[in-house]
């Protein structure tokens, strides 16, 4: 188990977050279109995690238990506050360095895709981020959000449906 008490812990988890916290943020900025948000939000979910520090190391999958933590604090967080997401059209370049291998690096304007991707309900912006952004199969999706696969289907097709209405990206499509 643990070769020498809580200093052995402590390294393997500190190793856990500086590997996994760069996704983290980038994913948790798909669910809240803000940097800041997205910090607290993957430092938050690491804390949880550390909690559960056995059961994580244990996992079959530790990235994906990592992710459901990460989804249940949002949930959890969004369920808290009952605030509307305020979420800017404009985002800072001064962050750049925290997102810059996230897969929407090549497009020219990140700030139109976090702008439309703030008017889709909660559900359907995890189910977008999950699905497209972090490229899973509706399966795995399903089985993160702990729902169908169909209800990830019709979500991903709503979600897809406004997007394409979507006024900041409308240019899009005529380039």
């Amino acid at each position: 188990m643990e070769r020498d008490g809580s200093g052995s812990r402590d390294a393997d988890f500190s190793e856990l977050v500086f590997s996994r916290w760069p996704k983290l943020v980038r994913l948790a900025y798909g669910f809240t279109g803000d940097v800041g948000l997205a910090e607290d939000l993957a430092q938050t979910a690491l804390a949880n995690a550390y909690a559960y520090w056995s059961r994580l190391r244990r996992a079959d999958d530790p990235d994906r238990y990592l992710i459901r933590i990460l989804i249940n604090t949002h949930r959890s967080s969004f369920r808290k506050r009952r605030l509307a997401e305020s979420l800017s059209g404009m985002w800072s370049g001064e962050h750049a360095s925290a997102l810059t291998a996230d897969p929407t690096s090549a497009v020219d304007d990140r700030g139109a895709i976090i702008t439309a991707l703030a008017g889709l309900p909660p559900r359907q912006r995890e189910v977008v981020v999950l699905r497209y952004w972090l490229d899973l199969t509706e399966a795995q999706v399903a089985s993160l959000l702990d729902c169908s696969v169909g209800t990830v289907k019709s979500q991903a097709s709503r979600a897809l449906a406004k997007l394409r209405l979507s006024p900041e990206l409308q240019e899009w499509g005529s380039r």
